[in-house]
C-alpha cells in the first residue's frame, strides 16, 4: 500500500485520538504500561508496602471510609502461587458518590471505588483506579457535571498524594 498524505494524516489523527482515549483531564496515564480501558496509572516513587500506608493515612486524613484493604499477593502465598506485590482498597465517600449515584442509580454497581497498588514486571510500582468519565460514559450519565468533576480532581488528588513525595520548601 503507498503510503499518501492523506494516509498519514488519517494514520496521525488516529493516533491522537488513541492517546486521548487513555488520558483523562489531568493527563494522567500509565508512560511504560498499557492500561486496560478505563483505568488511570499514577507510577508511585514509593515499594507497594510504603505506597499503600501512605494511601490509607491520606484516607483516614480525609474522610474516606475503606470498606477493605485486600493483600492479593499475601492471600496468593497462602496457595502456593507466587504473585507480585499487589494490593486493593475499597473506598468511597457518601458526600460524593451519593449524588452521583442520585443522577443515575446503576452507577452504584461501580461504587464504592477502588484503588491497585501493584507492582510490574519491571519492578515499577503503580496505583491504578478507575477512571470516573469512563465509569460515567458507561452508564450513560447526564447533567452531573459538578460532582463528577469533583469526583475526577478528588480522586486525582488522593492518589498523586500517595505516589509521590512532597516537594521540599525552599527557605527564603
Amino acid at each position: 500500500m503507498k503510503i499518501t498524505r492523506i494516509n498519514l494524516k488519517i494514520f496521525v489523527a488516529l493516533m491522537v485520538l488513541v492517546q486521548s482515549s487513555y488520558t483523562n483531564s489531568f493527563g494522567e496515564v500509565a508512560s511504560s504500561t498499557i492500561s486496560a480501558e478505563g483505568m488511570i496509572n499514577i507510577q508511585s516513587q514509593f515499594g507497594v508496602a510504603e505506597t499503600a500506608e501512605r494511601l490509607e493515612k491520606i484516607f483516614n486524613k480525609k474522610g474516606v471510609t475503606i470498606f477493605n484493604r485486600v493483600k492479593h499477593s499475601e492471600a496468593a502465598e497462602k496457595i502456593g502461587v507466587s504473585l507480585r506485590a499487589t494490593e486493593l482498597f475499597i473506598f468511597g465517600n457518601p458526600k460524593l458518590g451519593s449524588p452521583l449515584m442520585k443522577c443515575k442509580q446503576t452507577i452504584a454497581i461501580d461504587l464504592p471505588q477502588k484503588a491497585l497498588i501493584w507492582q510490574d514486571e519491571s519492578e515499577k510500582i503503580w496505583i491504578s483506579y478507575n477512571d470516573i468519565n469512563y465509569i460515567v460514559r458507561r452508564h450513560n450519565v447526564n447533567g452531573c457535571e459538578g460532582i463528577i468533576s469533583k469526583i475526577e480532581k478528588v480522586l486525582a488528588n488522593l492518589m498523586k498524594a500517595a505516589a509521590q513525595a512532597k516537594p521540599k520548601e525552599s527557605h527564603q
